[in-house]
């Protein structure tokens, strides 16, 4: 169907314009950011603070739920419908302004950055965020609980965080760092580039929704980050099907070499959380290479960064389909118990629903699955009509922008098959 209506290009143009009055400069409106930087260092040094004096329980403290279900899951869909509304509560973009400050004035000039190497690219987002994945999903799975990291290993790593963000600001200035690798302003700013809202020069605007991923996935490290969203969302749903037999495997083969049983299974759930973002890289890079045959085709590294914008969709509709029951019961905690009651310790009932609790009934296991199906198929076809779009922009001739997609084409048939197996083996 896309082969035979879409024949010219309709997403490669730029599509954004600025919004007049008041809503285009609401960007620039200082009250507003003044606003969003204390509410982002508040809630930073709230986490931080629960962490650190709060319960242990990680079901119970406000510090677990706000990182790895209001921020994690809830700013890629914000973001999507809203715009990039993280840049406006960024907590280190907010810090990094009165200690720029204090530094200039003690220089008595501008301090001087060492130059961000190009290649270097967005690589450190594309760790830093398989780094927070890991933190959540390897180093807590000790505990038995939907999220099973420590508080108080989520308040050490916000300072650890904390303070190596700000020292990468000093080394390389504070707009490269942001947009390079500064893990949560990369992540959040990818599913930003599917919304129709976006902000340039201090100005907000709207665009054709879906446009702006033809222009993220630039430099080195942005296919990366996209690979690395998908496969670790992959392997949170496989660890306990698909996955769970590699898994037990090679944690065994850990005990076998002398370590001990917790450092066994983080070692096995490292090697397997690599393991499923080689496989997405692998289908993606198949389906660069059969591209790359067809007639007129640009050079394969060329072509993975012209076509790595189609993972976009792909990652939230993965992010969709697999938390959206988790999101809709944790924000029930969060904006009910866990907000009256920060530190999780019972002596604190701020707003009066200290004492709620989580209605399970709300999402339907059916309904559910029903969301899930749905975001997947949505996902993998917005993916297919982006590499249709960007084809016709690379052949020219649609007859061989259609062959080219054949394999694309294969590659969707093959990721939404691999997510909903994975989904239905996790449901059963």
């Amino acid at each position: 169907m896309i082969a035979a209506g879409w024949r010219t290009v309709m997403y490669e143009g730029d599509s954004w314009r600025p919004l007049g009055g008041f809503p285009g400069r609401l960007p620039t409106f200082w009250p507003l950011r003044l606003l969003g930087g204390l509410a982002g260092v508040f809630l930073l040094w709230l986490v931080i603070f629960a962490g650190l004096e709060g319960t242990e329980a990680p079901d119970r403290n406000f510090a677990t739920t706000f990182v790895f279900v209001t921020v994690w899951l809830g700013f890629p869909a914000v973001a999507v419908a809203f715009g990039d509304i993280f840049q406006l509560v960024n907590p280190w973009r907010a810090l990094s302004t009165p200690v720029g400050s204090l530094i200039r004035k003690g220089l008595g000039r501008e301090p001087s950055h060492l130059v961000y190497p190009e290649r270097l690219g967005r690589w450190p987002a594309a760790v830093g965020l398989l780094a927070v994945v890991w933190l959540e999903l390897i180093y807590g799975s000790g505990n038995s609980v939907a999220i099973g990291v420590e508080p108080k290993a989520i308040a050490i790593g916000a300072i650890i965080y904390t303070v190596y963000t700000l020292s990468m600001v000093g080394l390389f200035g504070r707009e490269k760092w942001f947009a390079n690798g500064e893990v949560f302003s990369v992540y959040f700013g990818m599913f930003g580039s599917l919304g129709k809202l976006a902000v340039r020069e201090g100005r907000l605007g709207v665009r054709k929704f879906m446009s702006g991923t033809t222009t993220w996935i630039t430099g080195s490290g942005s296919v990366a980050v996209a690979v690395a969203a998908v496969g670790s969302t992959t392997f949170d749903g496989a660890q306990e099907g698909i996955l769970s037999g590699p898994l037990d495997t090679v944690t065994s083969w850990m005990a076998e070499i002398g370590f001990g049983p917790l450092a066994s299974g983080r070692l096995g759930a490292t090697a397997v959380l690599g393991l499923s973002v080689l496989i997405v890289a692998l289908i993606f890079t198949v389906g660069i290479r059969g591209m790359s045959t067809v007639p007129g085709a640009p050079p394969r590294r060329d072509l993975a960064r012209a076509f790595g914008h189609v993972l976009i969709p792909i990652a939230f509709a993965y992010l969709v389909a697999h938390y959206f029951s988790l999101f809709a019961f944790q924000v029930q905690a969060q904006f009910t118990f866990l907000l009256s009651d920060p530190l999780g310790n019972g002596t604190t009932d701020l707003f009066g629903t200290a004492g709620s609790g989580v209605d399970y009934g709300l999402v339907t296991p059916e309904f559910t699955w029903y969301v899930q199906v749905a975001a997947l198929i949505a996902g993998h076809v917005a993916a297919l009509a982006l590499a249709h779009d960007r084809a016709l922009a690379i052949w020219g001739d649609y007859r061989s922008a259609t062959r080219s997609q054949y394999w694309m084409l294969g590659v969707m048939v093959a990721f939404t098959c691999f997510g909903l197996f994975l989904l239905s083996v996790t449901n059963a």
